[in-house]
């Protein structure tokens, strides 16, 4: 995948509500808006990489980006499962993230345990290959450090050319 690494971001809004209810793994969703500027060699599939909320702290994240066969979802989505806990929900904060790597096509799932065995999985694989020396050097990309707190608009210093890619926004 030639668009790798991809950096984009977004407001965070709700979902279809079962990330932390059904699977017990939070996930903050991207708009449409988002979602439609994916390049086109990005396929659907389970991708890994870093993630910031607003001004935060960046963190390992893993993402879903397709139409979750289990559910039998009819809208593409990107959902990413920020590792780390949060003490609140975050909807309306700026979520940027860069991915990295792919981990593997999305599937159907027989049961919700063997998906959330899958997904666990995903998160494992994403915490070990993160730590590559390619993919720790991207933590610290200015991409990260130009966050808008209060609205999308692009950075005004593109020191960074990742800070130039920004998804449209």
């Amino acid at each position: 995948m030639k668009s790798l690494p991809y950096f984009c971001r977004g407001e965070v809004i709700r979902g279809f509500g079962r990330g932390s209810k059904e699977l017990g793994i939070p996930t903050a969703n991207f708009a449409d808006s988002v979602v439609d500027k994916l390049p086109a060699d990005i396929s659907t599939g389970i991708y890994y990489g870093w993630a910031c909320v607003s001004n935060g702290d960046v963190h390992k994240m893993v993402m879903s980006i397709g139409w979750n066969p289990y559910y039998k979802n009819t809208k593409k989505s990107m959902e990413t499962h920020v590792i780390h806990k949060f003490k609140e929900d975050f909807y309306g904060e700026v979520l940027s993230v860069v991915m990295v790597g792919y981990i593997r096509p999305e599937k159907s799932f027989d049961s919700l345990e063997a998906l959330i065995g899958a997904i666990n999985s995903d998160i494992e694989e994403a915490k070990v290959k993160l730590e590559l020396p390619e993919h720790l050097r991207l933590r610290e990309d200015n991409f990260f450090t130009s966050v808008p707190s209060s609205s999308l608009t692009p950075p005004t210093n593109t020191a960074s050319t990742s800070q130039t890619i920004l998804n449209g926004h």
